[in-house]
Order: structure tokens, then C-alpha cells, then sequence
């Protein structure tokens, strides 16, 4: 069983930033990649950013050059720098994670509301 720790949502105006963490309790030897999906109502599940443990990031095109994954291995955590935030961002994010056995793990989620 894998609990996540999930903070940083929450409600911010368009243009500003936010900054998601997660901290999953698996091994750091068992994980591929750690990272943040998202769903706004009424949508599907969408991948936002991925990292793998060697540090290669990758990122949906909607949000390239406004947000930033990164990682600390030693603590099993990945952080989510989230800049010039447009309503279209709103959306519970879940953190991920994949295991070198290709299991996929799932956080609880955290809202993300970007609204004037």
C-alpha cells in the first residue's frame, strides 16, 4: 500500500502561482517516475507533468514554460511550481506514481481554483 501527502491547492487569481508538493511513501528504488495528473469537471484525467527518478521532466504543451517539476529523491518527493495560472487550470490534481513493475498509484487530489 502507497499513502502520498499532498499539499499547496487552493484558491489563487489569474496570473498568480502556486506550488503543489507530494510525498509518497514507496521505496525510491521501486519508482519509474513520480508526478501531477489533473480533472476539471466534466473532463478526463490529463497528464500535467511527470519526472523520473533520473531527473528527465516531462510536460502537457498547455503548460510548458509555466510550470516546473522537480524532485528530491532522498525525501521521495516531487514539488509542482506552478506560474502564470489561467482559469483553464482549475482542476483537482492528483499525484502520481509509477513503479518500475509499471503500477500506477494515485494520491487523494488537491483543488487548484484560479478565478478573479
Amino acid at each position: 500500500q502507497v499513502t502520498f501527502v499532498e499539499s499547496g491547492g487552493g484558491l489563487v487569481q489569474p496570473g498568480g502561482s502556486l506550488r503543489l508538493s507530494c510525498t509518497a511513501s514507496l521505496d525510491i528504488f521501486s519508482i519509474y517516475f513520480m508526478g501531477w495528473y489533473r480533472q476539471a469537471p466534466g473532463k478526463q484525467r490529463e497528464a500535467v507533468a511527470t519526472i523520473t527518478t533520473a531527473g528527465i521532466p516531462s510536460y502537457a504543451d498547455s503548460v510548458k514554460g509555466r510550470f516546473t517539476i522537480s524532485r528530491d529523491n532522498a525525501k521521495n518527493t516531487v514539488n509542482l511550481q506552478m506560474n502564470s495560472l489561467e482559469p483553464e487550470d482549475t482542476a483537482v490534481y492528483y499525484c502520481t506514481l509509477r513503479t518500475k513493475t509499471v503500477r500506477d498509484y494515485w494520491g487523494q487530489g488537491t483543488q487548484v481554483t484560479v478565478s478573479s
